[in-house]
C-alpha cells in the first residue's frame, strides 16, 4: 500500500490547501480516443482522424484538482497489466498517490470515446479491475481518510454490480468531518435506488450536466432542475448543475439557484469538460473559497479544458489566470488565493 500524500496545512488564509485531500473512491481507466467526423450509422464504419490512449475516467478529476494545488490521492482498484501500468504510470506523473494494491488477477479497464466535429463526446466502456472492489478495500480507504478530506464518488461505480453496494455502505461510514462529492454520471439512471439513496442522503455536493439532472428531476430547465434537486436533497446538500458553455447552476446548501455565465471560447474537445469542473470546484473549495468563487473558478477552468486536446487537459492555476487575463474572476481568485 502507498503512503498518502503529505499535504500543507493550516494555511487557508494564504491560499493553501487547508490540511484536507482530495480522495477519489472511482475509477482511473485507460481510454482510447478516437477523433471523427461524425458517428457511423448502425451498422456503418467510419475512418478516425486521430487516435490516441490516454488515462482518463476519475484521473481527470484528481488531475484537474491536482494542478490547482490540491493535494490528491486515488482510493479506487487498479488492475495488473498493461492498462493497469498505464494508469499507476500517469498517476505517478502528477503526483496522485494510491491507497490499494493492484488486483492480480484483472487488468485496468478501458472506455473508447468518440470525439466528433462538433467536439461532442461518445463512450463504450468495458470494466476491468476498477469495478472489483472488496469490503478489505473499503476498509483500506477508511483507514486512510484523515480530516478535513473532500470524498468523490462517481455514479459509474455506483451502478456497477460489484462495486455499487460496497461504495454505499462505505459512504456511511464515513467520518462526520468528511466531506462527500457525487458526481451521478451517465449511468446515473441505472443506479440501483437502494444504492443512490443512502450516498445522496450523505452528499455534502452533488454535481451534474444536464442530463444527469433530467434524469434525476425530469426537468430539461436547468435552473428549474437544479432547484428541483437542491429541493429533493435538503438544506445540507449544495448542488452544482453544469451547462456547458452557459457555465453552471448554483445552489449553495439552503440557497437559492443562481446563474455563473461560461466563458466563450471555440471548443475542440469536450472531452472530459464535466471532470476539469468538478476537480477544479473541488480544489478551490478545498482551498477555502466560498461556493459562488470556486463555481465561478471551475467554469475558467472547464472553458480552458475545452480548447485543448485530450480528456485531462484542466489548468494550472498560471495557465488559468493567463487565460483569464485579467477577467473579473481572475482578479476575485487572485485576491481569494493571495497569489
Amino acid at each position: 500500500m502507498n503512503g498518502p500524500v503529505n499535504p500543507a496545512a493550516g494555511h487557508g488564509a494564504t491560499g493553501e490547501p487547508t490540511g484536507g485531500r482530495l480522495v477519489l473512491v472511482g475509477n482511473a481507466i485507460v481510454d482510447l480516443v478516437m477523433r471523427v467526423p461524425a458517428l457511423p450509422e448502425r451498422g456503418g464504419d467510419t475512418v478516425s482522424q486521430d487516435t490516441n490512449l490516454t488515462t482518463g475516467g476519475g484521473f481527470n478529476v484528481l488531475t484537474a484538482a491536482r494542478r490547482l494545488g490540491l493535494p490528491t490521492l486515488y482510493a479506487g482498484a487498479h488492475g495488473t497489466g498493461p492498462f493497469g501500468d498505464r494508469v499507476r504510470a500517469d498517476l505517478a506523473r502528477e503526483g496522485i498517490e494510491m491507497v490499494l494494491d493492484r488486483v492480480a488477477e484483472a487488468d485496468t479497464g478501458f472506455c473508447v470515446a468518440f470525439v466528433d466535429d462538433g467536439g461532442e463526446r461518445t463512450f463504450a466502456t468495458s470494466l476491468g479491475a476498477e469495478a472489483r472492489l472488496t469490503e478489505a478495500d473499503a476498509t483500506a480507504v477508511l483507514a486512510a481518510l484523515r480530516p478535513g478530506d473532500m470524498v468523490q464518488i462517481s455514479g459509474y461505480g455506483l451502478a456497477y454490480p460489484v462495486n455499487g453496494p460496497i461504495l454505499a455502505s462505505l459512504v456511511a461510514r464515513l467520518p462526520e468531518h468528511t466531506r462527500v462529492s457525487l458526481d451521478p454520471g451517465p449511468l446515473v439512471d441505472q443506479i440501483p435506488q437502494e444504492v443512490l439513496a443512502p450516498v445522496l442522503a450523505r452528499c455534502d455536493w452533488v454535481s451534474c450536466n444536464q442530463r444527469e439532472g433530467r434524469l434525476l428531476t425530469g426537468l430539461a430547465d436547468p435552473h428549474e432542475g437544479a432547484a428541483a434537486l437542491a429541493a429533493r436533497l435538503g438544506p445540507r446538500t449544495g448542488v452544482l448543475l453544469r451547462a456547458d458553455a452557459a457555465g453552471c447552476w448554483l445552489v449553495p446548501p439552503g440557497g437559492e439557484p443562481l446563474h455563473l455565465p461560461g466563458r466563450r471560447v471555440t471548443a475542440v474537445d469536450s472531452n472530459g469538460a464535466g471532470d476539469a469542473h468538478t476537480g477544479a470546484f473541488l480544489a478551490f473549495l478545498g482551498h477555502g473559497l466560498d461556493p459562488i468563487a470556486a463555481a465561478q473558478g471551475a467554469n475558467a477552468a472547464a472553458a480552458f479544458a475545452v480548447t485543448r486536446h485530450g480528456p485531462a487537459t484542466g489548468p494550472t492555476l498560471d495557465e488559468l489566470f493567463d487565460f483569464l487575463a485579467g477577467d473579473p474572476p481572475a482578479a476575485l481568485l487572485s485576491a481569494m488565493l493571495r497569489r
